[in-house]
């Protein structure tokens, strides 16, 4: 692997996925061996990550091993060939910046967050001066988020620059990424306008799903990270953020709906207080596909099923980072 990952808070996804698959399976043994994997599995998005992550985001030497952030990435790349070859939707530019061309001051971040909040908060009946608040603060977010973000970088560039060293001194001319939280990614303003628009589809969605269990609350502000590398795959595209996230968001919605019985148990077994709920669930990490592919198998086929996924991704690390460069060097000689 080229990932160095120093995002040591966000290990809580491994621990996740492997306290669902301990509760379906009372064994130990198969939720550390879940454990391992899914660390593996991580570690190759960071690697696949680290390029485009430079491209879209300007973060050189960075990635996002992040457990949310990172299954929305890979379900975006077929959603993106969709999309290119649905007529009129394929020839959409909706980045910011060709938005805040086309519409000028109401094309602007500020203004659209401006916008935004203000229909939410009409949406949501609030009165007049809770709508113009809530329109000033979204808008507000909208300046404030990148600035921060900004900030965060040069705090992190000498620490980037430093492990790169450190590395290049025991392994010459070893490539290396430095796998951070998917949090430096969420102030772009495809990103924020995105996830602000999706809270109410969301919401909607929710109500109107046949067979949905799940009702979104506090798990309503991870939908930045569920779709930051979404907005990367669209180019920054915010329609088709929105349109492959809606997508996304129907697949999460089902999934912690089947997933909310584990994750019950496994939060009563740990003594969690449920404040007189009878059940629980999440949409971060415990609605993603990742989350149905390693406890779904797991509860299906055992040992069998994360042997299997665990192979797979080693084939997929030797191929990203043996193959792929060898061809690499070989077309740049000839």
């Amino acid at each position: 692997t080229k990932t160095l990952n120093v995002d040591i808070w966000n290990i809580w996804h491994a621990a996740f996925v492997a306290s669902l698959v301990y509760a379906v399976t009372n064994d130990f043994a198969m939720g550390m061996l879940a454990t391992v994997i899914y660390t593996m599995m991580i570690l190759l998005f960071g690697d696949i990550l680290g390029p485009i992550i430079n491209k879209f985001y300007g973060f050189p030497n960075i990635t996002f091993p992040h457990g949310t952030a990172a299954p929305g990435f890979v379900f975006a790349l077929p959603l993106n060939w969709l999309f290119d070859r649905i007529p009129g939707l394929k020839d959409w530019h909706a980045d910011p910046e060709t938005i805040q061309k086309r519409f000028g001051i109401f094309g602007d971040s500020t203004v659209m967050g401006f916008l935004i909040g203000l229909v939410m908060g009409i949406l949501a009946g609030y009165d007049v001066a809770g709508i113009g608040q809530l329109a000033v603060k979204t808008g507000a977010v909208m300046v404030l988020m990148p600035k921060m973000v900004a900030l965060l970088m040069e705090g992190l560039t000498p620490i980037s620059e430093s492990a790169n060293s450190f590395v290049q001194k025991r392994f010459p001319g070893r490539e290396l990424y430095i796998g951070m939280d998917a949090a430096l990614s969420v102030g772009h303003p495809a990103v924020l306008s995105s996830s602000l628009i999706l809270v109410p589809i969301t919401i909607l969605l929710a109500v109107i799903l046949p067979g949905n269990t799940t009702l979104p609350f506090g798990d309503l502000a991870t939908i930045p990270f569920l779709v930051c590398l979404m907005a990367a795959v669209f180019g920054g595209n915010i329609i088709r953020t929105i349109l492959g996230g809606t997508i996304y968001m129907v697949t999460i919605l089902y999934i912690t709906s089947w997933v909310a019985p584990f994750l019950t148990k496994a939060a009563q077994a740990a003594n969690f207080d449920l404040q007189g709920h009878s059940s629980v669930t999440a949409m971060a990490e415990g609605g993603l596909w990742t989350t149905l592919l390693y406890v779904g198998g797991a509860k299906l086929f055992g040992y069998f099923a994360l042997v299997g996924i665990g192979l797979i991704i080693t084939g997929l690390l030797f191929y990203v980072n043996r193959v792929l460069p060898k061809r690499a060097a070989k077309q740049t000689e000839a």
